[in-house]
């Protein structure tokens, strides 16, 4: 595959970068990251209304942009380069594909243009307290929510752990199973309102400050038939491409945020003197940055990559080969992107003389979010297993 940005794409990414770092300062996300919502509610009106990135993927029947995944994860990479501390990622990276891929035409007509203009948040919830256990499990294994049939519709009840902006969504996605089912039976996807009778919802505080994560409780919380997403498909092959399509959405980030916190670096190294001359110029630290930069720039491949495979897989007339490929890319891109994330955020603080992990560099913001990061929808380990999987059968 041959791949390179179009004008357009160049475009798209070189305006995000400089809004971005123009708004997401460290001071701004220091600022957003200690309030309960977790974001900056006039930045993100500004980001809706003037840059429109949350209209990316919509298409344009919906009030959208109709553009795809390549330039979702082109904006994606440059907000993981500043931390952006907003609800983007949880309501395009999850619940805008989730309405894509499953929403039934009302469910579109409904929510999408509330979506784009900006009136509206969303997130997908479907771990239990075991996404946490034995290494992380967070595919259809980890639903902490159970749904039955009821004369008027569906009733939901459980206990949700690690939905991002979970406690500020408006809409929430939410995977459950049918009560005594088991693998991969008996899974449906249910949009389920913020103020729906029954939903009891907390910020559940994390080690990375700069993206929130909830905990929510379904406590027989009754829904119309119209909540339910594509009731005629399989539900856990929704949930599975839905998941892939997030992890693609991470990976991007990642790949960003790496390459922001090698060019802190290389920043830091400049300016620091010892011994008469700049830390820069030693040759120990000249391969450190190198190998940070090499693994960047695997990085953004596997994420591009990654990227143009989902297009064909969410495009009703893609190419079927390349789109039957999603698992493994998206795999991939997690698992290079989360290794390489972690190893620049550590690698970062030895090149700042072992300061940056201090509360007054913001290293340690990236630090935190390598790691967060790693293990949402799984580490770059269970990714690596699940290729081999794949592969091998």
């Amino acid at each position: 595959m041959e791949f390179r940005f179009t004008d357009e794409q160049n475009m798209i990414r070189d305006s995000a970068a400089a809004f971005l770092q123009d708004v997401s300062t460290p001071a701004a996300v220091r600022k957003a990251m200690v309030t309960e919502a977790g974001y900056d509610p006039e930045l993100w009106r500004r980001i809706c209304q003037e840059l429109c990135f949350q209209a990316i993927t919509v298409p344009e029947a919906y009030g959208g942009m109709g553009l795809g995944q390549v330039e979702l994860a082109a904006v994606l990479e440059q907000m993981g380069r500043v931390l952006l501390c907003s609800p983007f990622f949880a309501t395009v990276g999850l619940g805008v594909n989730a309405l894509l891929l499953a929403g039934s035409e009302a469910q579109k007509q409904q929510y999408l243009p509330a979506i784009v203009a900006g009136e509206l948040t969303a997130t997908l919830a479907w771990t239990g307290p075991q996404a946490a256990r034995r290494g992380g499990q967070w595919g259809c294994e980890a639903l902490g929510a159970e749904w039955q049939k009821t004369a008027e519709g569906y009733q939901l009840s459980g206990e949700l752990r690690y939905v991002i902006d979970g406690h500020t969504a408006g809409l929430l996605i939410v995977a459950a199973r049918q009560a005594a089912s088991q693998g991969r039976e008996g899974i449906a996807l249910f949009c389920v309102p913020a103020g729906s009778q029954g939903l009891n919802r907390q910020w559940q505080p994390g080690m990375d400050q700069t993206r929130h994560q909830a905990r929510i409780v379904l406590n027989q919380v009754c829904l119309p038939e119209s909540a339910r997403l594509a009731p005629e498909a399989d539900g856990a092959a929704v949930l599975e491409t839905l998941l892939d399509l997030a992890k693609l959405a991470m990976a991007a980030e990642q790949a960003g945020a790496a390459r922001q916190v090698l060019d802190m670096s290389v920043s830091y190294m400049q300016a620091r003197v010892q011994f008469g001359r700049p830390v820069a110029g030693y040759q120990a630290l000249k391969h450190k940055a190198a190998d940070m930069l090499l693994k960047c720039e695997v990085s953004r491949s596997a994420v591009y990559y990654a990227a143009c495979v989902a297009q064909e897989a969410i495009d009703p007339d893609g190419d079927k080969t390349l789109a039957g490929e999603l698992r493994e890319a998206a795999a991939m891109a997690k698992a290079y992107c989360s290794d390489t994330f972690f190893f620049n955020a550590g690698t970062a603080i030895q090149l700042h003389g072992g300061v940056g992990f201090t509360w007054e560099y913001d290293v340690h913001l990236y630090f935190k979010r390598a790691k967060a990061s790693e293990l949402y929808l799984g580490s770059g380990a269970a990714q690596r297993e699940l290729i081999a999987s794949l592969l091998l059968g």
